[in-house]
């Protein structure tokens, strides 16, 4: 049969390419989604590569679908009534053998909700979105650095993705109770926490506690992937289990080590071992607090009368941050060197190694901004009464409760407390505030770091925005102390314009 025997479908012949152009493309998109799809679910990272071929060619059919809409718009304009871009199809008309409530009629019993169907452009839109955040999961390198990971899986969800590529990010971590279906966990810590090479020919690994540590690890990837609300709701809870673990590694360290006989090098081993590894959960720790505050930022916890306790107890949890990466750097290097053997170290090397290493100094930046934010914070509220009045539902003891009782169950930090806060803030005024800018310290590290993360496009775009927070906070902490007890018409605001967590304070008069 040939082509001129065919019996065209439409009234109108000219109309035939258009629609099967149309109907190709959507045909065609399904197809390839459906490859990314299974292509991501293959073991160990497989089929990544060939997902974002698909993925490409999704983005192509996508950009056809859109071309076609005028076409269809054309062809059915006089007979659609209403905006045609709140129609869930591209010609305005009704879909053929679909009912928008079929799945709000088959759900289980629920509270009565709107389902909202989205439109066709803004249905195409979201697949836009979470093609570009599957082509985020599918270029990753599979890096077996937990540090590393850590920061790509935070840096992802800066995107907000959606719930199915949050799924599948966490499908592609954890995979038969391994780091990408393929690293044992043990393996893993092994390598973040920098334990000495002796380590694969103990039996610590076999130990109830190595165990349940991989599985805290294994849990935290997981409880990252979730979305910011129920991620800092887990990560508060978590924050327990990594304290016990802490606590039942150091009873085995006693037990392991005190089964060694002292005279043998195993012992040696041993205390290194464990010393590495509660040094590496400590850091854990704190960086989970730290992330579980700053969530606080996203979520929109956090009222402006309450910034002058999260930033303290932000600078508490910071501190203590910045000290153990600083130990758990020496200690990383201290064993790079034994494994190169080195016999005599440099002039240059000891120089080296005297210097604050650069993600030190990052968190270091931090501080500075946290410290310069809660003592500014301290002061207005001591010195301007009408900018922190009572609350008429809670005390300000109690806010601290609310906030930070998760923190304060695990001791995180040790030694914190809501009395703690009151003793370093009550004395704030702006006559001490004047003789000490934290924020010039903040802008000063932010300016001499940046060379050193040249090659880290993140991070040095995190500084660029630390710098702009101190230039403005400085501007501004220079014009309070000068005017703010004397200008009653001066206001102080608050706004997250340049960081989404460190205030940028904006001063006006009225």
């Amino acid at each position: 049969m040939s082509c001129a025997d065919l019996e065209p479908l439409q009234s109108n012949p000219n109309l035939e390419e258009g629609f099967c152009k149309a109907l190709l493309c959507r045909l065609r998109f399904r197809k390839h989604f459906f490859h990314v799809l299974s292509c991501m679910k293959r073991p160990q990272g497989r089929g990544l590569e060939s997902a974002r071929k698909h993925i490409a060619s999704c983005l192509t059919e996508l950009e056809s679908i859109l071309k076609s809409a005028d076409f269809l718009r054309s062809c059915f304009d006089e007979s659609c009534e209403g905006d045609i871009d709140d129609k869930t199809t591209a010609s305005g008309f009704e879909p053929i053998g679909f009912d928008a409530m079929l799945n709000s009629r088959l759900s289980a019993p629920t509270p009565p909700r709107a389902i909202k169907i989205l439109s066709w452009k803004k249905a195409v839109e979201y697949f836009v979105k979470l093609l570009h955040d599957l082509d985020v999961i599918c270029s990753y390198s599979l890096d077996p650095h937990l540090e590393s990971l850590l920061r790509f899986v935070v840096q992802f969800q800066k995107s907000q993705p959606d719930l199915v590529a949050r799924s599948h990010l966490q499908l592609l971590l954890v995979q038969d109770g391994k780091l990408y279906g393929r690293d044992p966990f043990f393996a893993v810590i092994n390598k973040a926490a920098a334990l000495p090479e002796a380590t694969k020919n103990q039996d610590i690994q076999k130990n109830e506690s190595f165990l349940q540590l991989g599985m805290l690890v294994m849990n935290l990837l997981k409880i990252l992937c979730t979305n910011a609300a129920w991620q800092r709701r887990k990560l508060g809870k978590f924050l327990q289990d990594w304290r016990v673990i802490y606590v039942q590694l150091e009873l085995a360290f006693r037990n392991e080590c005190g089964e060694v006989s002292s005279s043998s090098n195993d012992e040696n081993t041993c205390m290194k071992i464990f010393q590495h590894i509660l040094l590496w959960v400590e850091e854990q720790t704190f960086w989970i607090a730290f992330r579980f505050l700053i969530l606080g930022f996203e979520l929109e916890l956090y009222s402006t009368g309450e910034y002058c306790m999260v930033y303290w107890y932000l600078y508490a949890v910071l501190i203590k941050l910045a000290e153990k990466t600083h130990l758990m750097m020496a200690v990383s290097h201290d064993t790079a060197k034994r494994k190169g053997k080195k016999k005599k170290d440099s002039p240059k090397d000891l120089a080296r190694e005297s210097r604050i290493p650069p993600a030190v100094l990052f968190l270091q930046c931090y501080i500075c901004l946290a410290e310069g934010l809660t003592m500014m914070l301290a002061a207005l509220r001591n010195e301007i009464p009408v900018f922190h009045g009572p609350s008429p539902f809670n005390t300000e003891h109690e806010k601290f409760v609310q906030h930070f009782e998760l923190l304060q169950r695990a001791c995180i930090p040790d030694h914190v407390s809501y009395l703690s806060y009151k003793e370093s803030t009550t004395h704030a005024r702006f006559s001490t505030l004047a003789m000490y800018n934290y924020f010039k310290d903040a802008q000063r590290i932010a300016k001499e770091v940046k060379s050193s993360f040249s090659n880290d496009p993140e991070r040095l775009a995190e500084l660029r925005k630390l710098e702009q927070v101190a230039e403005h906070n400085s501007v501004a902490q220079n014009v309070i102390c000068r005017l703010g007890a004397l200008d009653p018409s001066l206001k102080v605001s608050f706004e997250f314009s340049h960081h989404p967590f460190f205030a940028t304070v904006v001063v006006k008069r009225s």
